[in-house]
């Protein structure tokens, strides 16, 4: 049985390392999957109301689909500081151990866009049934540490044709050992996806209903 609510509610997240972090969970009535939100760099700015994670935390619902969003240590409401990528991993394993507990019995997919892609992509976590990283720079760590790279469970990565961080191109070459991945160009959109989020999020819902089909 999972749990649901009429709309979103804010929770308290515990990292294994005792960090506090500030979050918020939507989970409608018989959910199909769910969908942990990982946002953009927590020192340009990014925060779990940036633009992406905004959007697909309030289409997800809608859609049968259980979202949940936080923010990383030192943004916003959540205690500790920036780790660089790395600490980060453990915020992400906690939002992970929360909506599987809630949502025990549907597929869960990791979600992050640009530094919460790269930070998600580093964690292997065994709750985790697939990863969707969205516009990720592929940069934040060293090429070793994304973990889920040679990972036999699905990955779909959301690539903007106009990113300024890592295009196309440079996506392709960056993946090309990877295992069990998909890349997809966002046509027309650069790094920031504005007027492009709906695009990402039917992707993201469709990806959710093969997985929840299997």
């Amino acid at each position: 049985m999972s749990s649901h609510n009429d709309g979103p509610s804010p929770l308290r997240l515990r990292t294994d390392d005792g960090i506090d972090l500030e979050a918020e969970v939507h989970v409608p009535p018989q959910p199909t999957a769910a969908v942990v939100l990982c946002h953009p760099h927590p020192l340009h700015g990014g925060s779990m109301t940036s633009l992406v994670p905004s959007e697909l935390f309030r289409l997800l619902p809608a859609a049968g689909i259980a979202a949940e969003r936080f923010n990383f240590r030192g943004v916003g409401g959540s205690g500790g500081e920036h780790g660089g990528g790395r600490a980060e991993q453990a915020d992400v394993v906690a939002a992970v151990a929360d909506l599987r507990q809630r949502v025990p019995a549907v597929p869960l997919v990791v979600a992050g866009w640009s530094f919460g892609g790269d930070t998600s992509l580093a964690v292997v976590d065994e709750r985790i049934d697939a990863w969707f990283a969205v516009a990720a720079t592929l940069r934040i760590l060293e090429p070793e540490e994304y973990l889920a790279a040679h990972d036999p469970r699905p990955k779909v990565l959301a690539v903007p044709e106009r990113d300024q961080f890592n295009p196309p191109e440079r996506a392709t070459e960056a993946t090309a050992g990877w295992t069990a991945t998909e890349l997809r160009v966002v046509a027309g959109a650069d790094h920031f996806l504005v007027g492009r989020t709906t695009r990402v999020a039917d992707w993201l819902i469709a990806f959710c209903a093969e997985l929840a089909d299997h």
